[in-house]
This record gives C-alpha cells, sequence and structure tokens, in this order.
C-alpha cells in the first residue's frame, strides 16, 4: 500500500499543473508595453469566446517600456485587446496561445512572438 502511495505521488503533482500545461503547452506568457503610450486596460480571452471578459491590469496599468506576465486558464486560440490612454484600442485575434512567449504592443499595434 505504502509503495502505491509512493508511486501516485507524482501522478498527482502533475495532474495539478495540468490546466496551465496540458499537452506539453505552457499558456504562460509576458505583455510587454514597448509603444508611446500607457496601456490603460489589458485583455486575452479565447478566441471561442465572443466577448471581453475581464480587465487583466484590474486596477492598474501599463506604463511604455514595462511588462508584465500572465498565464492563460487554457490552451487553443486566443484574441488580445489592449486599451490605450486616450481610448484608442488594439487587438491581435487568433494566436495559439502555446506558440507564444510574449504579446508586445508597439505603436504600430500588437504582435505576439
Amino acid at each position: 500500500m505504502l509503495r502505491r502511495l509512493v508511486l501516485a505521488l507524482p501522478l498527482l503533482a502533475a495532474s495539478a499543473l495540468a490546466p496551465a500545461y496540458a499537452q506539453g503547452c505552457d499558456t504562460r506568457f509576458e505583455f510587454f508595453n514597448r509603444s508611446s503610450r500607457t496601456v490603460m486596460e489589458f485583455y486575452f480571452d479565447s478566441s471561442r469566446n465572443p466577448n471581453w471578459t475581464r480587465d487583466e491590469l484590474g486596477d492598474g496599468v501599463l506604463a511604455p517600456g514595462r511588462g508584465r506576465r500572465f498565464t492563460a486558464a487554457n490552451t487553443g486560440m486566443y484574441d488580445f485587446k489592449a486599451v490605450l490612454e486616450g481610448g484608442r484600442s488594439v487587438e491581435l485575434r487568433q494566436v495559439n496561445i502555446c506558440a507564444i512567449t510574449r504579446v508586445t504592443l508597439t505603436d504600430s499595434g500588437l504582435r505576439a512572438e
């Protein structure tokens, strides 16, 4: 019985990480502001969701030259939206979250890397 428990512990630990690392997919990424404007709001949602859910910056903002790390809840295709000071927004759609490590905002728009 003790042997079964010892053998099961690594499986239990791996299953706890399953949502963020499903099928070898690391859903962590950094959002980096390389634009000349402050980001007031930042959204990322599954492309299957037709609506933006919540501002991931919460009460904060992201000044030029700053970055912040995020983790998507699931694998698959994602859409990104940044709302800049002054109200202008930019979007990037249909990005495979498993294939990127960074989303960068420049004065030309959003790009995934």
